[in-house]
């Protein structure tokens, strides 16, 4: 059959690009249905991801955060008309000591690697998620954000000492709110702060115990542990107040991505014992682990409604450069495709 892929060429130019696609008793084909736009895809279609990743990786599909219907399963894993998240991440080999998404061979759809903006996506079954039937398809379109907390909060656990009555989140963004929000869920009995710039953002966070501005936080305030999700410039400041506010011995994730080198007090981090743990992306079984807690606390799905910012409905690739547009002016949320092109 002949696929169709819409791939940004340029800045901000989509073009179609036609693919003849075999049917493999190995592959189950999916219709994407439901498509968010991500920081890292607005980077490409701005131009802002730089000359030479621009040049190295486009053409190329945007979009790795996403679900689909199947329309085709010739391994038997999922009944036709299932709607499923689709794993960005595709692993090449498999190392008992390396996950996934961190071996270097693994390809990441959307990073050099055609991402989800297609009529078909034939994937592995291993690749697919099957998800609760009530699901609500507008907040399942960016698990895939979910999916980057929940593993960020295994890595932490894997290390961090026990004394964990109060975890400090800085970041008032998509991903300060659904790591600070998964945090409440998972340790129902410890405190959450989250610190941010944005007055009108830490309105949204109702469901912590306290919320500050990075530039009014008391001098004598500790938190045991922290979780940087932050990025991009904010980054350098985020992690020094981090190392500030920080109990000795606290272990620290990163979760915010910067395009810039990024000075650290290493001194203090010295002095304090801190553990820094950095966390990408995510595999499979976060996946698995995500929906599974989405099904066992509907209540999360609920709070995740708010990160809804916009639904576009795409049926032209002028709707496509259009949701992008507007994404780009949103002040709060995700923006969501409804994929009927």
């Amino acid at each position: 059959m002949i696929n169709q892929t819409y791939r940004l060429v340029s800045a901000r130019q989509f073009e179609v690009t036609y693919k003849d696609k075999e049917f493999t008793s190995g592959q189950v084909v999916v219709r994407p249905t439901h498509l968010s736009i991500c920081a890292a895809d607005q980077r490409y279609f701005t131009g802002t991801r730089g000359k030479e990743a621009m040049d190295k990786k486009l053409p190329m599909a945007l979009i790795h955060e996403g679900v689909g219907k199947v329309m085709y399963d010739p391994t038997g894993a999922f009944k036709v008309g299932t709607h499923v998240v689709m794993v960005p991440n595709i692993p090449n080999e498999e190392n008992q000591f390396i996950a996934e998404n961190y071996l270097r061979s693994s390809f990441f759809r959307s990073s050099g690697y055609d991402g989800f903006m297609q009529d078909y996506m034939f994937m592995n079954p291993d690749r697919l998620v099957a998800l609760p039937e009530q699901m609500n398809l507008h907040v399942a379109a960016f698990i895939e954000l979910i999916t980057i907390a929940v593993h960020a909060m295994s890595r932490f656990e894997s290390v961090a000492h026990q004394k964990r009555d109060l975890f400090g989140v800085w970041g008032d963004g998509n991903l300060g709110f659904i790591t600070s929000l998964i945090l409440k869920k998972r340790y129902p009995s410890c405190k959450v702060y989250v610190f941010g710039k944005n007055q009108y953002k830490l309105e949204h966070f109702s469901f912590v115990d306290e919320v500050y501005q990075i530039n009014d936080i008391p001098k004598d305030l500790r938190v045991d542990h922290a979780f940087e999700c932050v990025g991009g410039r904010g980054s350098e400041s985020a992690i020094e107040q981090i190392i500030d506010y920080t109990q000795p011995e606290a272990s620290v994730a990163l979760l915010g991505v910067s395009e810039y080198p990024v000075k650290v007090a290493t001194r203090m981090i010295l002095e304090k014992g801190i553990i820094f743990i950095g966390s990408s992306r995510s595999g499979s079984k976060d996946f698995v682990n995500t929906v599974n807690l989405l099904n066992e606390f509907p209540e999360i799905v609920d709070y995740l409604e708010t990160l809804i910012g916009a639904v576009h409905t795409v049926r032209s690739i002028e709707d496509i450069g259009k949701a992008f547009e507007e994404d780009l002016t949103s002040s709060w949320g995700k923006t969501i495709m409804k994929w009927e092109i």
